[in-house]
């Protein structure tokens, strides 16, 4: 597996999205999807990774910066030809290295609480990730629930 900085302008990444952003809409009640489109993905103070094996494409993630010592993760997604190949996990562990190699003290996640979301969840908890307080603006609800991890 390989991880690369994406610039989100191929065709496979854009298709990889497309689900995602579908997903994310259909498993969250509405207005409880905070997804970053393509330009949210874009926009400065946020680095975007897909994790390729040869030419497939088996995920992606990303990492935005809250403040100068705080990372939120973002668009984490395997492709669901890809599940249960480590996938998720490798590139977790980037985004982890990543924000500890930038000075970061604490990484966030916002994330949902239906069984769509239970195995990411319970990836995050294998890695420390710990539920806490809403963080950035983040309404709690009963749906979403938020994880810390202390770098």
């Amino acid at each position: 597996m390989r991880i690369i900085e994406d610039d989100l302008s191929g065709e496979a990444i854009q298709a990889l999205l497309a689900y995602h952003f579908e997903q994310m809409h259909v498993n969250s009640p509405p207005g409880m999807a905070y997804v970053l489109d393509i330009d949210g993905l874009k926009a400065p103070g946020v680095s975007f990774w897909s994790i390729w094996d040869g030419d497939d494409l088996l995920g992606c993630g990303a990492l935005k910066e809250l403040s100068g010592d705080h990372g939120e993760i973002k668009s984490m997604r395997t492709h669901p030809d890809h599940m249960g190949k480590g996938a998720g996990a490798a590139m977790l562990d980037h985004i982890i290295t990543v924000a500890r190699e930038r000075g970061y003290k604490r990484l966030s996640l916002e994330t949902g609480s239906t069984p769509t979301f239970l195995a990411p969840i319970a990836l995050y908890k294998k890695r420390g990730f710990e539920n806490g307080d809403s963080f950035a603006g983040y309404a709690a609800s009963d749906f979403n629930q938020f994880f810390h991890l202390d770098l």
